[in-house]
């Protein structure tokens, strides 16, 4: 609302583009989040959306000076989560800590201080503290029956750090709870179970006789169901309302 009319519509239409590549075009993302960034610097939207930008391209000392800029305009506290994780990302997992204890994370709702929990899982984990870990994660919303779009991450990651501290049967059951909760398939919990029990995923429409599993074999074949998706449909996301590059002024 604060730019001409002219200008805020390309803005926003590099904006746009960011979110809807930021998953699938990490690096595309990014290069449309610097347009919009050097249209328009002084709205914190856009410092935001350059972070996650940078943040998803693995550029965390940039996406850490967008989410502190978003957070000078805002006064908000819900980028503290992600802040702390960029911490880690440059090899600084004390820094995290130090976030996890601070007072804004009071000030976040429940999912931004679930985010904050497993970053700071992530950071003990970083200094080789699993069991550390393991007790930052027992929470009474971990324990909690209920789901929500957090549970399914929270369950995993806890699975997997009890995996990494050797309780694997712990762990399986915990990677079941969390395919439970994952009705989006936002975490890999059904190929991790799959590895604790032996199971061997192997494509029956290709490849040499040499990777064929030897005769009596208990690993069922595992058939991607995908592999007969026609060529074009692979394509139809590609067409973008503006063209292969970032929008320009």
């Amino acid at each position: 609302m604060s730019l001409p009319k002219t200008l805020a519509e390309d803005v926003a239409r590099n904006l746009v583009m960011v979110a809807r590549l930021l998953d699938e075009d990490p690096e595309q993302a990014y290069a449309y989040s610097r347009i919009a960034l050097r249209l328009a610097s002084r709205v914190a939207a856009v410092r935001e959306a350059a972070g996650f930008a940078a943040y998803a391209t693995q550029k965390y000392a940039e996406a850490l000076a967008e989410f502190r800029a978003s957070r000078r305009m805002t006064g908000s506290v819900e980028l503290w989560p992600v802040m702390a994780d960029c911490e880690r990302g440059l090899g600084r997992p004390e820094r995290a800590m130090a976030m996890a204890g601070e007072p804004e994370v009071q000030k976040l709702d429940k999912a931004g201080q679930v985010e904050m929990r497993l970053v700071a899982a992530g950071a003990r984990r970083d200094m080789g503290q699993i069991d550390a870990a393991i007790v930052t994660l027992q929470s009474s919303e971990l324990a909690s029956s209920a789901v929500h779009p957090w549970t399914p991450r929270l369950r995993y990651a806890y699975a997997d750090a009890l995996l990494a501290a050797g309780r694997e049967d712990e762990a399986r059951e915990w990677f079941g709870k969390a395919l439970e909760a994952d009705k989006d398939g936002s975490t890999d919990a059904s190929d991790r179970l799959a590895e604790l029990d032996g199971v061997e995923f192997v494509d029956a429409l290709g490849g040499d006789d040499d990777d064929a599993a030897p005769a009596g074999a208990e690993a069922p074949v595992v058939v991607d169901a995908d592999d007969d998706i026609d060529e074009d449909d692979e394509d139809e996301d590609d067409d973008l309302d503006e063209g292969d590059g970032p929008v320009k002024a």
